[in-house]
């Protein structure tokens, strides 16, 4: 017989949570496309004399416009994780915890080498993220800050906004425009490798535990088996069971009722 289990509904990621995660997917997009774009220019219209042809322009612009947008939501992120909720709060992104240092490790042994879980201990468990996910995120945001940091100092000499101007000495600081290009390009590449293990890993996880991992940045929702679950989480569940949400009918629940 099929082995079942009791789970429990829960609210993990707030709107503006979920808000940012699509922000910066869309924002990493078009920054990865432009990027490209403006690294190597296409010959577009090469035997045409340039007259009144600005697209190359535009894309700069898209490319620019975009980074300050998607560094105005990583700010708005940086406030969120100490005034969101506990699945946000910055202390997850730092595992500085003896339950945290276990927490990687039982992912290392069980998502990445595949090994059986044979304890299912509860800080092994994690209903927002776990922490090596979520370590992996805050050094990301450190090569976020770099990129950053790199873009700005490239576009200084050409603009007249202070911000970019602020800047201007990590060039000096690498010797020159030439490898602060390198850099910023580099580290391009390794945003798009982890943007293709984190699917990856999305993936699987909705796959093999079935928690609703990738609905859930969009609902909010994630499904957790009831004997995983804490004392202390009991508030959380209670929170879930009393948000209005519409079923696979389309009517309207209120669970609290």
């Amino acid at each position: 017989m099929a082995t079942t289990f009791n789970y429990k509904r829960v609210y993990v990621w707030e709107m503006p949570v979920r808000f940012f995660h699509w922000i910066t997917v869309l924002s990493i997009t078009i920054l990865i496309v432009t990027g490209f774009i403006i690294a190597n220019p296409p010959a577009i219209n090469a035997n045409v004399e340039a007259t009144n042809s600005f697209w190359f322009g535009y894309v700069r612009a898209i490319h620019f416009i975009t980074a300050y947008i998607l560094i105005a939501n990583v700010i708005f992120r940086i406030y969120w994780a100490f005034a969101g909720n506990q699945f946000a709060n910055w202390r997850n992104f730092i595992p500085y915890t003896k339950k945290g240092i276990h927490n990687i490790l039982h992912v290392l042994k069980v998502d990445i080498f595949l090994m059986k879980d044979k304890e299912h201990k509860l800080y092994n468990i994690s209903i927002g993220h776990n922490y090596l996910a979520a370590f992996s995120y805050f050094i990301m945001a450190l090569f976020f800050v770099l990129q950053i940091m790199t873009g700005l100092a490239l576009i200084a000499d050409s603009s007249s906004w202070f911000l970019p101007h602020a800047f201007k000495w990590v060039s000096t600081m690498f010797g020159g425009d030439i490898l602060t290009r390198y850099i910023h390009h580099i580290s391009t590449w390794l945003f798009m490798v982890f943007i293709i293990i984190h699917v990856y890993l999305v993936l699987f996880h909705d796959y093999v535990e079935a928690r609703g991992e990738a609905s859930s940045m969009i609902s909010g929702f994630k499904f957790i088996r009831s004997e995983r679950l804490n004392e202390d989480e009991s508030e959380i569940i209670d929170k879930a069971e009393k948000i209005t949400w519409k079923g696979d009918k389309g009517k309207a629940k209120n669970k609290e009722k």
